[in-house]
Parts: structure tokens; sequence; C-alpha cells
């Protein structure tokens, strides 16, 4: 991700980076320093596993704490008060698979928000690309490594 990239945000998902980014400064960076510390109790650092592990762990913490910091910083709100006819970030999609029949439910979001499992799915992804602009009732074509799939816009919310 460029670190200057704008991202937008439901205030939910602001929430949850604000409530991350906090967790790892307060928590997370007091545990790993006590783990360091621990591990020098036991000597030699070059061949100590646990030193190793914990440096390691501190170093990914502090590559997520700036990713956060820069999402904070450049982060916009998601209007959900647009254009409710067309699939916008933010909108809530319910889908009709024209193949197997059936329904399912996506909220379009940006990256930062996605959880498929959830039916929060990114705006970059496949579906939330082909989905981004239409209105109810469009048929939406997805490709995907095995051909094409067909959706059937049910409603925007």
């Amino acid at each position: 991700m460029p670190l200057d990239k704008k991202v937008m945000l439901t205030e939910e998902g602001l929430k949850k980076v604000q409530e991350e980014l906090h967790y790892l400064k307060r928590v997370k960076r007091k545990e790993i320093a006590e783990k360091i510390r621990n591990a020098v109790a036991f000597g030699e650092i070059s061949e100590n596993a646990e030193y190793n592990a914990a440096k390691n762990e501190q170093a990914f913490i502090e590559g997520r704490v700036l990713a956060l910091e820069k999402i904070i910083e450049n982060y916009e709100l998601i209007d959900k008060e647009e254009n409710p006819d067309c699939v916008l970030l933010g909108s809530e999609v319910l889908i009709k698979d024209m193949k197997n029949k059936k329904e399912c439910k996506y909220t379009i979001l940006d990256y930062v928000e996605s959880e498929p499992d959830c039916g929060k799915i990114s705006v970059s992804s496949p579906i939330g690309k082909a989905l981004l602009g239409k209105k109810k009732g469009d048929i939406v074509k997805v490709r995907v490594p095995a051909g094409h799939l067909e959706y059937k816009i049910l409603d925007i919310e």
C-alpha cells in the first residue's frame, strides 16, 4: 500500500483501526519489551532463539503501527447519503447468482475493512469492481479463472 494513499473508511472501520493502534502501542509494545528483557537475561543473544523471535515480533508490530498511523492520517469517511440507487463504496448490495439462484449480501468497502467471510468485500476485488456504479436490476458479469459468473442486483442500501 502506498503510504499516502487515501483510505475510505466507515465510522466502524475507523474505530477498529484506532483501537488496534491503541492496543499495539499501549499493550503489545510493553509485552514485547518484556520478552526481549527476559530473552537477554538468558545470556548470549547471537544464538538466543527467544531473543530473535521477540525482535522479529517487535519489527512486525512496529510495521503494523506505522501502517495504521498512515491509514489514520489519510482516511476519509464514507458518505452513505449520496446516491442510493447505484452501488458505491459503503453500499450494502443484495445479489443473486444467476446460475445457482443463491442470494448473498455484500458490503463494498476499502481493502482496510474487507472481511470476505463476514460479507465485507473490497472495492478492488473482482466482485467489488464489477458491482461498483451498477443499479438495482442490473446483471453483472464477473470474470474468474474458470470463466464468468453472473449476478443480478436485487437491492442496494
